[in-house]
């Protein structure tokens, strides 16, 4: 398979939100349960590093980050977000989302990558492993999804070239 990685659009945006809610329907990449309003979203996540992976011309995967925290401390630490169309998951368009991801992170100063997800998302976890995330706590019942308490699973990357003095 080739694709593409370039930066998303604001005309991206119906597609991304379509695998969004691709993600959301099967029930272990977010606590969400609908997609947000373009508004929304772009003001919950950062300008710079919105990825998009396109294969012919079509979208089959996007990343972006959100900030952890709005307090000056935190300005260097990013969460992940990483999604893929079903037909493409587990062809490597997420490893090449997130490396993509991580690279930009780094050229823009982020030293602190975090990521959380459900355990029984054993395809982020191993993606994330695969990406030098470690796995620093799991933080059980912590939220419901359809009525189900879940745990997840908290994973950071920190750069070994930002935020290494």
């Amino acid at each position: 398979m080739s694709f593409l990685i370039d930066q998303m659009q604001r005309p991206d945006w119906d597609e991304v939100r379509e695998i969004y809610l691709q993600g959301i329907a099967g029930g272990q990449a977010t606590f969400e349960t609908e997609a947000p309003s373009w508004e929304s979203w772009d003001s919950s996540h950062l300008a710079m590093a919105r990825l998009v992976a396109r294969e012919d011309g079509r979208l089959i995967g996007w990343a972006a980050l959100s900030p952890v925290s709005l307090r000056r401390a935190y300005a260097g630490v990013a969460e992940t977000s990483v999604y893929v169309t079903q037909d493409r998951r587990a062809a490597g368009v997420g490893r090449q989302l997130l490396a993509a991801l991580i690279s930009e992170s780094e050229r823009n100063q982020i030293s602190t990558l975090q990521a959380v997800m459900f355990p029984e998302n054993e395809a982020s976890v191993a993606l994330h492993r695969a990406c030098g995330f470690r796995e620093v706590g799991r933080r059980e019942r912590i939220g419901k999804l359809d009525g189900e308490w879940r745990d997840t699973i908290l994973f950071e990357r920190r750069s070994r070239q930002v935020g290494v003095d």
